[in-house]
């Protein structure tokens, strides 16, 4: 069985059947190569985890070498959430399709991204009927704080980690984003880097390391 977004995987270190799994979702612009390095740097700590770091469904409009999971350029809002729920179906998919070739339960299942990779994680994941294990989240915001609200359906773990200097999606994301989950109940985690732009510092990547061997290990 092929996955239906084109996608780098890493098996398990342990050679055996992955007991878990993780996907990582880039951000605009990029590609699963990209991600892949920070799935390569859990890998090693995380032997019976198996990870999936697909590329975005659409060609990114603003660097053609690159993916988008939706359009982001003179879009209106009701466009970008428009766009946005065509790529949540293909995530899904791709969820669904992660779970049955490696015989694996929603509950074994942790997505999670980097700015729109982040955006799209926690729209899909809050919205799936199977709960997932958890969100990992990196530089990224709800996509639609309404629209979100009113089709909640599951409450996985989540995390949520941004730099205070980001320019690119500024820390008000994560601000709005921890408000609207402990609006509707959530326990969640947050962490605000100092000093830190657009970026996954090695603290993020370790605590999220940690947050995986918490909730899946």
């Amino acid at each position: 069985m092929n996955y239906s977004l084109n996608t780098i995987i890493l098996d398990p270190l342990s050679k055996t059947k992955p007991k878990n799994a993780v996907i990582l979702c880039h951000g605009y612009g990029g590609d699963g190569k990209d991600i892949s390095i920070l799935a390569g740097y859990w890998r090693s700590y995380l032997p019976e985890t198996i990870f999936v770091c697909p590329d975005a469904p659409e060609k990114c409009a603003a660097s053609p070498s690159g993916f988008q999971w939706f359009d982001l350029m003179d879009q209106s809002p009701e466009q970008i959430l428009s766009k946005s729920l065509v790529a949540e179906a293909k995530l899904n998919k791709l969820i669904d399709e992660v779970k049955e070739k490696n015989n694996l339960s929603a509950d074994k299942i942790v997505i999670g991204g980097f700015s729109q990779g982040c955006m799209i994680s926690l729209q899909t994941g809050i919205k799936r009927k199977d709960k997932i294990n958890s969100i990992i989240g990196y530089s990224g915001r709800i996509i639609d704080k309404e629209h979100l609200s009113k089709n909640i359906v599951s409450r996985p773990n989540v995390i949520l980690m941004h730099g205070d200097v980001d320019q690119v999606v500024t820390i008000e994301g994560l601000l709005e984003a921890k408000d609207f989950f402990n609006k509707n109940d959530y326990k969640i985690e947050t962490k605000i880097f100092k000093n830190c732009e657009h970026r996954i510092p090695t603290e993020g990547s370790s605590l999220g390391l940690q947050f995986i061997k918490k909730h899946l290990y």
